[in-house]
């Protein structure tokens, strides 16, 4: 009897695994999709991906963009709003989301000249607050998406420990982008163990050995590589992200290679145990 639980709790597990939908930034296709929408789209499903994650509609009507999508079986979970947005108008964000049926608002950029301070913490901090709150009044969830400038140093730890612990767990949470953790010489794993219930996404891509480090946001995009062909042990972070709740999971390589990698980088992840 016992050898019998052991093998359905396998299998169980074993489910569990391969039903983790995998999902796409779109930013990923964004030269393809300058010459083909919905070739690029069939790609996508083409692949097995079913949520995406994106803003605006190249230039397609609401009603063209989203029968495309139904087209596809594809779903919007998160659409993107810019800071200046988030403190002067977040409706037309909740609006957006809410036409495309999108569970999340994700801010992706804090502006700030040359160096992050604690003064552009504290500023992104009450933003973020008062539109998490709106977001969470209207239904959505609001994330904030780290770039690397917020690790640099303050007090204890980092200004992005100072953002995390300032804003209101229940109105405001993050997705993690996880070379842009590396990138700045953090560890993906041990931030999502520090703060295991604040991070509801994960941006997956992974980095070409050698490359070097940097805490400006910015990088050569040719060092997105195929997932576990890099340095950012991909395979360690699913398993954390798996513990720790993750809902949804995103690859976003933004390199020329896009298209090739795509799918090699989601055979890696299916061979995951």
């Amino acid at each position: 009897m016992k050898s019998i639980i052991t093998v359905f709790l396998f299998f169980i597990a074993l489910h569990s695994m391969q039903a983790q939908e995998i999902g796409l930034q779109l930013y990923s296709l964004r030269n393809q999709f300058k010459t083909d929408v919905p070739g690029t789209f069939a790609k996508i499903k083409s692949w097995n991906i079913h949520e995406i994650e994106g803003g605006g509609t190249y230039g397609l009507s609401t009603d063209a963009y989203k029968k495309l999508l139904a087209e596809n079986n594809l779903k919007i979970i998160s659409v993107g709003a810019d800071f200046d947005s988030l403190s002067t108008n977040l409706q037309p964000a909740i609006s957006e989301a809410k036409t495309f049926g999108a569970k999340y608002i994700v801010c992706f950029w804090i502006p700030h000249n040359n160096d992050f301070t604690i003064d552009d913490a504290k500023k992104a901090v009450d933003v973020f607050n008062k539109a998490g709150k709106q977001a969470h009044d209207n239904g959505l969830s609001f994330c904030y998406h780290p770039h690397g400038y917020e690790f640099g140093a303050y007090e204890q730890g980092t200004l992005f420990d100072y953002i995390v612990q300032h804003t209101n767990h229940e109105y405001v949470n993050f997705e993690m982008d996880v070379f842009w953790v590396k990138q700045p010489g953090q560890d993906p794993v041990a931030l999502l163990k520090k703060y295991p219930e604040r991070f509801t996404m994960l941006h997956l891509k992974d980095r070409k050995p050698g490359t070097p480090n940097s805490q400006d946001g910015h990088a050569n995009e040719e060092s997105n590589v195929v997932f576990g062909q890099g340095d950012v042990n991909i395979a360690a972070i699913i398993k954390q992200a798996k513990k720790n709740g993750v809902k949804h999971y995103f690859i976003e390589d933004e390199s020329s290679k896009s298209v090739e990698q795509i799918p090699q980088s989601l055979a890696y992840l299916k061979q995951l145990k």
